[in-house]
């Protein structure tokens, strides 16, 4: 499951878990996200209890999205014990996805 992220609760939702956490920052109006959509939706499904899925939209996150200094989107940040460990900036395919993810969990 999907856990929609805000600059509110950015710090415990992600920094604070006690599971590795996928970050995609998307916005509605951007093609590739809606395209990576569909692999988010897959990795939280399939990696539900190991880790934790988070979607923040840059247009209302836009504190979270400067303070991790993110440019383009999509961007994929992974984050374990509130560090963030990997950065995958543009459309990625789910097999490569799913390759990092297993690094960190």
């Amino acid at each position: 499951m999907e856990i929609t992220l805000t600059d509110g609760n950015f710090k415990k939702e992600v920094l604070e878990s006690d599971v590795p956490v996928l970050v995609d920052f998307w916005a509605e109006w951007c093609g590739p996200c809606r395209m990576l959509a569909p692999i988010i939706e897959k990795m939280a499904t399939e990696y539900e209890g190991r880790i934790k899925v988070g979607k923040l939209d840059v247009d209302s996150g836009k504190q979270t999205a400067s303070e991790y200094g993110v440019m383009n989107i999509p961007t994929l940040l992974i984050f374990k014990s509130g560090k963030e460990v990997a950065r995958i900036v543009g459309l990625v395919a789910e097999q490569a996805l799913s390759t990092r993810l297993n690094e960190f969990i």
